[in-house]
């Protein structure tokens, strides 16, 4: 198990724009009548976390020294 349990600049920027899709997509969804097109951006967005986590964890800031 890891030391730092996720306490990294790649976890929390994944976790911010993952967030920030899931709010999105919400939005969309609550507008009447539903916004798909702002939901499927959300949708996206979520997306863009998972590579985002992946391409920063490669560059090294998903160790401890970071």
């Amino acid at each position: 198990m890891s030391d730092n349990h996720g306490n990294t600049p790649a976890a929390w920027s994944a976790v911010a724009v993952a967030l920030l899709g899931f709010v999105v997509g919400s939005v969309g969804l609550m507008l009447s009548p539903i916004n798909y097109v702002v939901f499927w951006i959300g949708v996206a967005l979520v997306v863009v976390a998972g590579v985002l986590f992946v391409v920063l964890s490669k560059l090294g800031y998903n160790g401890v020294g970071h």
